[in-house]
């Protein structure tokens, strides 16, 4: 596949993360209970696909797991600074560290494990 498709998933998740910052606090559903659990849990699943996406892009190389988790705290960084220009919204560095930089670690240690076990195809369980 070429080197440029490859980038074509982490280049749709920026995407998607972008307009969803995008959008103001007055169009955002409210999940009542549930809100902050759904909207946090969407930081670390969104972060986590766009770290495994970066590595992916570059080829899964064992090193580049640190490279593609720096892609996606740089991005989470600059989408936590564009979304303070949205009404309603705010920047939050926990968001950054904790949801964006942790789902980015968990993305790429479950990718990471996932690809032992079908290279060496032994399944745990």
């Amino acid at each position: 596949m070429s080197k440029i498709l490859r980038w074509i998933p982490a280049i749709l998740i920026m995407l998607v993360i972008f307009v969803a910052s995008s959008t103001s606090s007055d169009n955002l559903p409210d999940y009542g209970l549930m809100d902050w659990f759904v909207k946090k849990g969407g930081h670390t699943i969104g972060y986590a696909l766009l770290a495994v996406a970066y590595w992916y892009a570059m080829n899964f190389p064992p090193r580049g797991r640190w490279l593609a988790w720096l892609l996606a705290f740089l991005y989470a960084a600059s989408d936590e600074y564009h979304q303070s220009y949205t009404p309603g919204r705010h920047p939050s560095y926990i968001d950054i560290f904790v949801f964006d930089g942790g789902g980015a670690v968990m993305g790429l240690m479950v990718a990471s494990f996932l690809q032992r076990v079908w290279r060496d195809k032994k399944w745990p369980f």
